[in-house]
This record gives C-alpha cells, sequence and structure tokens, in this order.
C-alpha cells in the first residue's frame, strides 16, 4: 500500500482497528485514547469527532493540536522498518502511533509507553 493510500483512509476505519488490537490484549479504549492524546495533542472529545466526520487518517496528524515533542524518541520496528528512519514526515507520526499500540498490545506499563 503507498503512502497516499495510507493517508487517505478515514480515521474512522483504522480507529476500530487500534482499539481492536489493544482490546485483545486486554487493554482497554481509554488507554488508546490515552496514547493518541499524548502524541497528537487531541483532547478526547476531539478523537470522538473526527470518528463522526469526514477526516482522513492523514489530516488527522497533520492538523494535530499540540504533537509532544517527545514522540521524537520513540524507537522501534513496525512493519519492518525502524521508526525513527522514516525519511517521510507524515508516514513517521501514523507508525509513531502504530509502534505505542503495539507495545500496548504487548502489556507495556503506560509509564514506559508514554516515555515518561
Amino acid at each position: 500500500m503507498n503512502n497516499g493510500k495510507v493517508y487517505a483512509m478515514r480515521f474512522a476505519k483504522i480507529y476500530p482497528l487500534l482499539v481492536a488490537k489493544a482490546e485483545k490484549k486486554g487493554r482497554t479504549l481509554e488507554e488508546v485514547n490515552e496514547v493518541i492524546c499524548w502524541l497528537t495533542g487531541y483532547r478526547t472529545e476531539e478523537i470522538e469527532a473526527a470518528l463522526i466526520g469526514p477526516v482522513t487518517y492523514g489530516d488527522f496528524f497533520q492538523n494535530a493540536p499540540l504533537p509532544n515533542p517527545d514522540r521524537k524518541a520513540i524507537k522501534g520496528v513496525v512493519c519492518g522498518v525502524r521508526v525513527e528512519t522514516i525519511e517521510e514526515p507524515l508516514m513517521q507520526e501514523i507508525r509513531y502511533l502504530d509502534k505505542l499500540i503495539d507495545e500496548l498490545a504487548k502489556g507495556k506499563s503506560m509509564d514506559k509507553i508514554l516515555h515518561r
């Protein structure tokens, strides 16, 4: 799948997949939202509004109100690619979230996931 297709997908299509991945491993929707809020600066209400509207996945990240400066410390592999070496900035933001959700699903504590 090319980047353009990922960016054009509706946030409302991707979000349930992220939640399902976490819940399958005993984590909660609230924890998924906490991760997204930490990463992007959105509030839970804003995430919920994005689910109702026509927001694309790319727009969700491009319009993030306050991307967390600590997100640059996120390291690791997602889909066989090291997130810290992804050159396309928007795709890197998306993969940061993928990595955090992976860590959540693996049972890591929220403190470790959010690099506090």
